[in-house]
């Protein structure tokens, strides 16, 4: 996440103090089944007849709370082909599932037969320590199992499940050079089997930020190369997935105190991914009051009923009172 969203956080400490006795959970909420109380989103608060912005069309949105402390800082996020389920992890070291909601009209209701839990380190027990736990970025392989990259101590873990114990997957050294809290947030795993990583905040040229590129090889190990992902000034990636048609979409998230959060939506076409090419993505959307948006960190891509491709983002509320977890859904125009 941005260190500047970090320093809100800070801003916000003593309010959070004065009202940490009304965050907590009610009596015995803990023995309570885990539950997701959602509450409906419309696309722009001050003009809620709006139903499309840039290129993409409302499906609906939801903002999230539950009954469980470690709720909350989703990273990124996965659903199912069929659209029928979700799955999150948080830069607190936790791991979500949910069924997904629709309503009549095959919009985005709300999440149901939740399930959270807590990541595992390489010794089987959870994570506890942020500089750990941090989470960020996931990609779901072929054989089902999960891989997850974590900041401060950069490194990507293999989950065969992710209630699992994890083993180590082998990254480049440079992996090491990236800022502590500016490392890979967006990650993906593509049809062909290639791994896509790209960095927050790491730079060898001004105007862009370095991504890697796993080529599958025998044996099942993996060969990395370099390229470059081409951003504009306050704008950083934070999550990457490939659209039903090859191509492939990022989030860019910007802040600061004055402007609040905005976010690009961005696509380009997999045949830039080429070792020491840059990537050069085209403007989908941009999403900035008051129009929802928070802290976009995770982002999927699925058909609909009708073939559709379909977009869902989540956010990363930092643990934050004076932020929100929220769910997106939007329809790509053609």
């Amino acid at each position: 996440m941005l260190s500047t969203i970090r320093s809100l956080v800070a801003l916000c400490l003593l309010a959070t103090a004065c009202t940490s006795a009304s965050l907590l959970p009610p009596a015995g909420a803990q023995e309570q089944p885990f539950q997701i109380h959602s509450a409906p989103l419309a696309l722009n608060w001050q003009e809620p007849a709006v139903n499309t912005v840039g290129r993409l069309a409302w499906r609906g949105g939801i903002a999230m709370t539950a009954n469980d402390r470690a709720f909350g800082g989703w990273s990124d996020l996965h659903v199912s082909p069929d659209g029928r389920s979700l799955t999150s992890i948080s830069d607190e070291g936790a791991w979500l599932t949910a069924t997904i909601d629709y309503d009549a009209k095959g919009n985005l209701a709300g999440l149901s037969k939740a399930a959270i839990g807590p990541l595992l380190g390489l010794d089987g027990k959870p994570l506890s320590d942020k500089a750990w736990s941090d989470a960020e970025g996931m990609a779901h392989l072929a054989d089902g199992s999960w891989l997850v990259s974590f900041e401060r101590h950069h490194r990507i873990w293999r989950y065969p499940g992710l209630a699992a114990t994890p083993v180590p997957f082998p990254t480049p050294a440079e992996f090491a050079r990236q800022p502590s809290n500016g490392g890979i947030e967006a990650l993906t795993a593509l049809s062909d089997g290639r791994i896509v990583a790209i960095s927050e905040e790491w730079s060898l040229r001004p105007g862009t930020v370095v991504g890697w590129i796993a080529l599958p090889t025998s044996g099942g190990a993996y060969t990395w190369t370099t390229f470059e992902y081409a951003t504009k000034p306050d704008f950083a990636p934070t999550a990457i997935t490939q659209l039903p048609d090859g191509s492939l979409v990022t989030i860019e998230r910007a802040f600061d105190m004055a402007r609040g959060v905005r976010c690009r939506v961005m696509r380009f076409a997999a045949a830039q991914l080429k070792p020491g090419g840059t990537v050069r993505a085209q403007e989908l959307a941009f999403l900035a009051a008051p129009y929802a948006v928070d802290n976009l960190e995770g982002l999927a891509a699925t058909r609909g009923p009708r073939g559709e491709t379909l977009l869902w983002l989540i956010s990363d509320d930092n643990f934050n009172p004076f932020q929100r977890n929220i769910l997106l859904l939007f329809e790509l125009l053609k």
